[in-house]
């Protein structure tokens, strides 16, 4: 049983985390938060275009998928990036501008995840799809692998550059024995993706999609880490209670295979190639 001075630890150190989530966080992110508002249109562009099939408004929710789609993406790769360059704090408060987040690497992060969605989506279409589309998407995807591998190396560079410790992390040992394999699978998984289009596989565009995302996603932790919020907060400093974090485990363990459990029942059900016969999922 906790005593008053156990209930007064937890109640500081929920109060810090809260402190740490709002007050830094949220206000150096708001303005860049705010845009995902656009992927309502995105959800109900599906809907509408269905009831407006062959009419002039068919076009205006593509238009609605795309905007909302694409600007939410942009602002998903343009948060990352500004996390990662780091956020002003003082006195465990945020203690920059509004736009701060804003600056050529977040664009450049930015596009990079618009890039990347747009890699994923044409490469799922390969691999769901037949005929004219999945003929356009093969096109689509060499384009656009092309630019998202342009766009990592240019991240990949700029990156270190950005704190003295992200640098230590590419370069001293033995952290460049874990940083020295993500651009070498970077290549591999380019390498496959190039063979499984001109060979014509349906699956191996999107495996490689989905691996040049894990790859990049593991690179940015190893260089990041210990920092929650870059360049100054770690995970120590803004890590909740052990009881909270034991809560947070068990509600974990027992829902994560749920939904594994469902996702690989939906994905058997709708298996296969997708026709015109199929209709409207």
């Amino acid at each position: 049983m906790y005593n008053a001075h156990d209930t007064a630890f937890l109640l500081a150190r929920f109060q810090f985390a809260f402190t740490v989530g709002v007050h830094i966080i949220f206000p150096a992110f708001s303005i860049g938060l705010a845009p995902y508002l656009t992927l309502i249109f995105r959800g109900v562009s599906f809907e509408f275009r269905v009831m407006t099939r062959g009419t002039k408004r068919e076009k205006l929710w593509d238009r609605g998928f795309v905007v909302g789609s694409g600007v939410a993406a942009f602002c998903q790769g343009a948060i990352l990036g500004g996390v990662i360059q780091g956020v002003a704090v003082k006195d465990s408060a945020f203690a920059g501008g509004p736009m701060d987040w804003l600056t050529p690497f977040s664009i450049l992060c930015g596009l990079a995840v618009m890039c990347g969605y747009a890699l994923l989506g044409a490469t799922w279409l390969i691999w769901r799809t037949i005929g004219p589309l999945e003929a356009s998407c093969r096109i689509w995807v060499s384009r656009l692998a092309l630019g998202l591998f342009v766009e990592v190396v240019v991240v990949s560079f700029w990156t270190p550059l950005l704190h003295a410790p992200y640098l230590r992390r590419w370069t001293d040992w033995p952290n460049i024995a874990f940083v020295a394999p993500v651009p070498v699978l970077v290549v591999l998984l380019s390498v496959l993706l190039v063979m499984g289009l001109r060979r014509g596989h349906a699956r191996t565009p999107f495996l490689c999609a989905l691996g040049w995302f894990l790859l990049c996603l593991s690179g940015l932790g190893i260089t990041i880490w210990p920092y929650a919020v870059p360049p100054s907060l770690t995970v120590w400093d803004v890590s909740s209670p052990p009881s909270s974090q034991f809560f947070q485990l068990l509600g974990t363990a027992i829902l994560l295979p749920i939904i594994l459990t469902y996702t690989i029942y939906s994905y058997h059900v709708f298996r296969g190639k997708v026709t015109e016969s199929d209709g409207y999922h």
